[in-house]
């Protein structure tokens, strides 16, 4: 595949990283179909768009069957409370995405012959014993603390993609997504690019969960999404690494993010959440082999840019 597509689906287009997503597409001539039930997402995200002639909505939860008219030549299932602080309260609902979502989106892309795009996450490595993490590692999760509602939904959601490839032969890429920050994230998201952006504006002590010392690996969104299209392109099955082998410790982070605002809040620490990583980080040797994939935005380019569209759409009164 060339990575042109006619018509795309995509489930949890409206929100963060869907919506930039559906921003790509259109921008390469892609009629898009949008599905969001709006549980974590925001019209916002999509309000520049949504009389774009090649765009279309639907307010659909994918954990009953997607009524979609086809064909489409490519599924994205992005479907999913993605932050802690969402899928905390939305446990079941989680759940059900990556089990009954991840169905009903495969039967979509069965039906009509499509590429299909799994959007998982890091968070299948768990809290990883393995450094970075590669693909063929198998994780250290545990299946029934806080974390696993989501942990479990995602590795449940590649268990059935690779499963129907296998026994249907759905043409199937699962994405396995490290933290992915850029505008759009919602100032309540939960989420520590929004939260230490958010706080840093409003002049708010930085929370910093735990000794500080925990690693992330940030990329910014529209890398993530150059990765995800990429894919989709490929016949590749994956899964694949997608994220920013850059690793960088949580108080690096918030200090450059107070540095960058020009805030003169303090950091404060505060405890560290349950099963919490202490590193993550991607091996992306294979995405950059198989896909041709490496991010191209670090973060002294994506900061500014993430924080100006804090800037410019949150007014400050309303982050103190």
């Amino acid at each position: 595949m060339d990575g042109r597509f006619e018509r795309a689906l995509v489930t949890g287009g409206a929100g963060f990283v869907g919506s930039h997503l559906c921003e790509r597409l259109l921008d390469d001539g892609t009629e898009v179909v949008a599905a969001d039930n709006f549980a974590t997402a925001d019209t916002g995200n999509i309000a520049h768009f949504l009389d774009h002639p090649a765009f279309h909505l639907l307010s659909r939860d994918v954990t009953v069957p997607i009524t979609a008219p086809g064909p489409f030549d490519v599924v994205f299932h992005l479907a999913s409370a993605a932050s802690p602080r969402d899928y905390f309260r939305l446990p079941l609902e989680t759940l059900r995405a990556g089990s009954y979502g991840t169905e009903h989106a495969l039967a979509i892309a069965e039906r009509d012959g499509a590429r299909f795009v799994l959007a998982s996450t890091s968070e299948v490595y768990g809290d990883p014993r393995e450094h970075p993490q590669r693909e063929d590692y198998w994780g250290h999760v545990n299946p029934i603390g806080p974390r696993s509602v989501y942990d479990e939904a995602k590795r449940y959601a590649e268990a059935l993609t690779a499963a129907t490839r296998r026994e249907r032969a759905v043409n199937t890429g699962i994405a396995r997504i490290f933290n992915t920050y850029g505008p759009r994230m919602r100032c309540d998201d939960g989420r520590m690019i929004p939260t230490f952006i958010t706080q840093a504006l409003g002049g708010k002590p930085l929370t910093v969960a735990g000794t500080g010392q925990q690693t992330r690996s940030l990329c910014y969104v529209d890398d993530t999404v150059g990765g995800l299209v990429a894919l989709a392109g490929s016949g590749f099955p994956g899964p694949v690494n997608l994220g920013n082998p850059h690793e960088l410790a949580v108080l690096q982070i918030a200090e450059e993010i107070v540095s960058v605002t020009g805030s003169s809040s303090a950091i404060e620490y505060i405890d560290a959440a349950v099963d919490d990583p202490s590193r993550r980080c991607p091996d992306i040797s294979l995405a950059r082999r198989e896909l041709g994939w490496a991010p191209k935005i670090d973060l002294a380019q994506g900061l500014p840019l993430t924080i100006d569209w804090y800037i410019r759409n949150h007014p400050l009164e309303s982050l103190h």
